[in-house]
């Protein structure tokens, strides 16, 4: 894949850059955005999205890397800050996408390196950036371990600074120039101590990186002053202004690196994968209760339903079928708009809409339909679509899909009290975590207490491809997928708060091992609960 890079000066951008590398993309250009010149805020502006300290430096990057550089002016200010991101004209993120487009149009991209690892506001808005222009982000740094993390860009030979200081702990005289392996123990102290985030996620510290392996030129800084931004006697805030600059030749052998091996690659090797104890066997007396279903037992003409709202604002609609019958000159997309079509007017009729949907089972008859049926499903939602199951299944013939979903809204006019906003977490950027969204689906929403999960198999989220390795492995991937998204959207949910899973298999036989990974999971969080002896409270509902 051709991508651009976004760089800003510091570490994360810069290792970004050499994961995408490692994954067999090709860097062909670079883009960055600096404050306009008439805003008299020459160092750095105040803004949510970019990192601008040192921006007079980033002019140098594209005879370091040996690329184009293109360059933009912010513009715009913080107008959109919540949750979701949509299109606002005097907004920065459209600097952002003008740049972007601009790139596209010269250099012919189809990705975006992005060194976002902790801020969905920042994620949020590159990706819809990307998504309005069609294009792929890449965010391998995205929810890594930041201990771990800083270590690999340590050892991978970025040498970076520190450029700017903004937390407590963090001292303009005694830190501000050291490189990241001299900054290490003290970061590390930091976060034992206080909550500092390691990789400066929280605003702690800026960095500029003066080479790394993908350079060809490495940056020297002849000479710099301290600017003190706020001298606050506990958190003062500073940075580093490069007063002169050069550029010096590195030798032949400096542009081979190394990559850590992938963080979301499984090895069948792995103890994780094959049972290490008698208890990890599948157990032979499970109770499996598997039958085979006839066309005649199913009539999908009398299967609508739906369950009535509940006091808590849910609803389920169930059997919306879509029929398909080419030889009445009906084809599989008209099918698939009439069914929606059908599920809409009934929702319309209970006071509901499309948009309160927040979970979707999908059950079609064949996977070969898929990408017509989700031609016409992407275009039924909006930015935050329900999360979604989606297998083939046994169906009638004449039956293109069949789908049952589950609502929630809120009776304003009957409950006053004040109710947690709708969470949605719809991650589109490629990365090492976890199966990107790439579809019209969120991998979860969070409705006051619970979490509503998506459907996950066993991809490896860098490729997007199927893990090799049989059902054991496809088991260990899928929850640990399920255990990551979980995390993410409540930082002390595990497996063990799962109040209801579903989990399809191709083949009765495969019952018993997918149980016995399922239980083995659950004695590790188990364990680790003991161990932590915390009182978890959150509970969350799932699919996977």
């Amino acid at each position: 894949m051709r991508v651009v890079a976004l760089i800003s000066g510091g570490k994360d951008s810069c290792y970004n850059m050499m994961q995408c590398v490692a994954a067999g993309h090709q860097i062909v250009a670079l883009a960055n955005l600096r404050p306009a010149e008439n805003t008299g805020q020459t160092d750095e502006l105040d803004s949510y999205m970019y990192q601008t300290v040192g921006h007079h430096a980033i002019a140098l990057y594209a005879d370091a890397l040996d690329l184009p550089l293109y360059r933009g002016f912010i513009k715009g200010t913080s107008v959109n800050t919540g949750r979701v991101y949509t299109t606002c004209q005097e907004d920065e993120v459209e600097d952002l996408y003008h740049l972007m487009k601009l790139v596209k149009d010269k250099e012919g991209v189809e990705g975006v390196s992005v060194g976002a690892i902790l801020s969905d506001y920042q994620r949020v808005r590159v990706e819809d950036v990307c998504r309005r222009l069609n294009l792929q982000p890449l965010a391998y740094l995205w929810r890594r371990k930041q201990e771990i993390l800083l270590k690999e860009i340590i050892s991978s030979n970025i040498q970076a600074i520190i450029i700017k200081v903004a937390a407590f702990g963090l001292d303009p005289d005694k830190h501000l120039g050291k490189t990241l392996d001299q900054m290490e123990p003290d970061l590390l102290e930091l976060s034992e101590k206080y909550g500092v985030h390691v990789c400066g996620e929280g605003g702690e510290y800026e960095t500029f990186t003066l080479d790394c392996p993908l350079f060809k030129k490495k940056i020297v800084v002849d000479s710099a002053k301290v600017v003190v931004h706020s001298a606050d006697a506990f958190a003062p805030v500073a940075y580093l202004r490069f007063l002169k600059l050069h550029l010096e030749n590195k030798g032949e052998s400096s542009g081979m690196f190394m990559v850590n091996s992938c963080s979301c690659e499984v090895s069948c090797d792995d103890d994780d994968i094959f049972p290490s104890s008698e208890d990890d066997e599948p157990q032979k007396n499970i109770l499996v209760l598997w039958k085979s279903l006839k066309h005649s037992t199913l009539d999908f003409t009398k299967t609508f339903g739906s369950s009535g709202k509940s006091p808590s604002g849910y609803q389920w609609f169930s059997g919306i079928t879509a029929h398909f019958l080419p030889s009445k000159g009906k084809n599989a997309q008209e099918a698939a708009r009439e069914a929606f079509s059908s599920l809409q007017a009934n929702m319309t009729s209970e006071g509901l809409k499309l948009k309160d949907i927040i979970l979707v089972h999908l059950y079609m008859k064949s996977m070969k339909d898929f990408n017509v049926i989700n031609s016409v499903y992407v275009t039924q939602f909006d930015l935050c679509p329900p999360a979604r199951v989606c297998v083939e299944t046994l169906l009638p013939d004449g039956v293109l899909f069949c789908i049952d979903c589950l609502a929630h809204k809120y009776d304003i006019a009957t409950d006053d009290v004040l109710h947690d906003e709708k969470l949605v977490m719809h991650v589109q950027s490629i990365s090492h975590w976890a199966p990107a969204s790439i579809g019209p689906y969120s991998q979860s929403i969070k409705v006051g207490d619970v979490l509503y999960c998506a459907g996950q198999i066993a991809l490896v989220p860098c490729t997007m491809q199927l893990v090799s390795g049989g059902i054991r492995t496809e088991a260990i991937v899928s929850l640990r997928h399920v255990e990551r998204v979980l995390e993410a959207m409540s930082q002390k949910t595990a497996l063990h708060h799962i109040i209801t899973a579903s989990c399809y298999v191709t083949d009765s036989k495969h019952i018993p091992i997918a149980h016995s990974i399922w239980q083995k999971k659950l004695r590790e969080c188990k364990k680790i609960k003991t161990a932590q002896r915390r009182n978890y409270s959150a509970k969350c509902a799932i699919r996977c």
